[in-house]
């Protein structure tokens, strides 16, 4: 075999090895951009931005996407206390999709958090928002603790009325 003819060969073998990475590459970021897509679709469907994300609902959601899941300092007060809607930006970009998930499933929050509805979330429903929040990466700061029943917020907070007496069994 020529030695001309070997290079031609060595070419087209690497020309094709790239050729097939890049198309292995670009498969690969499509179906990450999905993944992304359909966690941002969550973010909206499941209204995460209502409480995580400042001024969200007041402005009907016209809210730069640079500032989604900062977490919030208007306080969400009743008879467990004041709690604030964490930044989600910084809590789940400090996880590993495993201890994500594992997060995910025993979350047990007070309220307004409706923490079941993350519970009940299936894996690829919790891989989507683990890679969505992290493709929006680190941002804002954290949010103010959460006060005991009886101690007034120093900041705005929506007050709850109190819990309807529990129902009687068999009425």
């Amino acid at each position: 075999m020529s030695k001309t003819l070997m290079t031609a060969l060595l070419l087209a073998g690497a020309f094709g090895a790239l050729a097939a990475f890049a198309a292995g590459k670009t498969a690969a970021d499509n179906s990450d951009a999905r993944l992304v897509a359909r966690g941002r679709y969550l973010v909206m469907l499941g209204g995460c931005n209502d409480c995580h994300t400042p001024g969200f609902a007041l402005a009907a959601g016209n809210v730069s996407e640079t500032q989604w899941l900062t977490g919030d300092r208007l306080g969400w007060q009743g008879d467990w206390g004041t709690t604030y809607p964490p930044n989600l930006r910084l809590r789940i970009n400090a996880m590993d999709l495993a201890t994500w998930k594992a997060f995910a499933k025993n979350l047990r929050t007070r309220p307004p958090m409706p923490y079941w509805a993350i519970n009940a979330m299936s894996d690829d429903d919790l891989e989507a928002l683990w890679a969505y929040v992290h493709s929006l990466g680190r941002a804002g700061e954290p949010a103010p603790a959460a006060l005991p029943p009886g101690v007034a917020p120093k900041g705005p907070a929506v007050t709850f009325p109190a819990a309807p007496p529990t129902a009687v069994a068999g009425k």
